[in-house]
């Protein structure tokens, strides 16, 4: 009697074990040319400039293949997009250890790495949520979001522990034969929708759930010609400018060159994400509460200040306190941002419209990654790097309060 009455979890939670794993080992591997610069630097001779652009390439791939990797997921599924996308993360990681010159580096690394880590990491945690859930569809979402930052806790303290033992070549050969093991149970336990197992959202029917996500015809193209999405995509481009470019790159090097050791500047990366994890979860709590455009304008303002003080910072205790406040901070953006292209183009076409504002994310995070790394071999210092950020979150927090918030709610 008590088999009879038994019933399995939701099949959709499994999904959601899967996606989390996914999403996290792609923002790991975002954050390997932090943790493996300086070790790069003394085995090669190459120069940081040329270490930071295919860095720098790889945030700008990773950002625009997002766009391309949600229409890809309609056509052939999520379950093959996220097992394809490990696969050409294992190759181009395996390749970025037998590199030889700069060029490879940047074609394997920068391009090829970034097509893998980007297919997975703007969408495939949208359409996973938006196709098996209605009801806990924020908590999912919410759960994705801390494997992101979870990401970055794990691998920066992990990733220096291993090139600090085995050096960058064999640390990129372990991993991708991580990334390689990770498609296996992503290939078998992903489904592209719950339809596939005869199974309807968690919450809602499968019809009605169609109705509401179908994106709108030509949405695309009515949110460019409007300025609230260029101040979205702009105050986005500062946000990647400033967290994933200039700090996610390059502050492990930073940190060594004001007397910290690699170890030392990796766990306070570590504290950064950690911080992270509740700064985001928090903020998004905050933006069903709050006016985001408010909350924007605070998260650049603050995060503008922090930035000018890093290059000032020398002792222990400064670092402490820079990673606890920057990293609350740090993607913090992300809840509001989201919150405002929903209330100004519709819930139907977040996917859509929010996967451009995305990639111009990245693209401040490349122009960063590749422009902080010219500015240290030039001068000698990180400085002006982290002082035009800070110029740059001064502006943008001013840019928040000029988009216009609709007075009703787009469906």
């Amino acid at each position: 009697m008590a088999l009879r009455n038994f019933r399995a979890p939701y099949y959709g939670w499994v999904i959601v074990a899967a996606t989390s794993a996914a999403l996290l080992f792609g923002a790991g591997i975002r954050v390997v040319p932090g943790a493996f610069l300086l070790d790069m630097v003394s085995d090669t001779g190459w120069s940081r400039a040329s270490l930071s652009l295919a860095a720098g390439i790889g945030l700008l791939v990773y950002g625009f293949t997002g766009p391309a990797a949600g229409s890809l997921m309609v056509r052939i599924g999520s379950r093959r997009v996220a097992t394809i996308a490990l696969l050409v993360t294992a190759v181009a990681l395996g390749l970025s250890s037998l590199v030889e010159e700069e060029w490879q580096l940047t074609l394997v690394f920068g391009l090829l790495s970034g097509i893998g880590t980007g297919m997975i990491a703007s969408v495939l945690g949208a359409a996973v949520a938006s196709r098996w859930f209605i009801r806990y569809r924020g908590l999912v979402v919410g759960i994705f979001g801390a494997a992101s930052s979870a990401g970055q806790l794990l691998f920066y303290p992990l990733l220096s522990a291993m090139v600090e033992g085995s050096g960058w070549r064999s640390s990129a050969l372990m991993l991708a034969a991580a990334a390689a093991l990770l498609a296996i149970p992503v290939a078998l336990l992903m489904r592209n929708d719950p339809s596939d197992i005869g199974l309807a959202p968690l919450g809602e029917s499968a019809a009605e759930r169609r109705v509401e996500r179908t994106a709108e015809a030509g949405a695309m193209g009515r949110a460019l010609k409007t300025p609230t999405f260029w101040l979205l995509a702009g105050t986005f481009f500062v946000c990647g400018f400033s967290s994933n470019g200039v700090v996610g790159q390059h502050f492990i090097a930073h940190a060594v060159d004001h007397g910290f050791t690699p170890g030392v500047a990796a766990e306070a990366l570590a504290l950064m994400g950690l911080f992270n994890f509740f700064g985001t979860i928090a903020s998004g709590w905050l933006t069903d509460r709050i006016d985001p455009r408010k909350l924007l304008f605070v998260y650049y303002l603050f995060r503008g200040v922090s930035l000018l003080t890093l290059p000032a910072i020398h002792d222990s205790l400064g670092i402490v306190a820079f990673a606890v406040l920057f990293g609350i901070d740090y993607i913090a953006t992300v809840p509001p941002t989201i919150a405002l292209t929903a209330d100004t183009f519709g819930g139907r076409n977040v996917g859509v419209v929010y996967g451009w504002i995305f990639a111009s994310h990245m693209v401040g995070a490349a122009i960063a990654a590749w422009g902080a790394g010219v500015i240290r071999d030039d001068i000698g210092t990180y400085a002006p790097a982290f002082i035009g950020a800070a110029m740059l979150a001064g502006l943008a927090s001013l840019a928040a309060l000029m988009i216009r918030r609709p007075v009703i709610r787009a469906a």
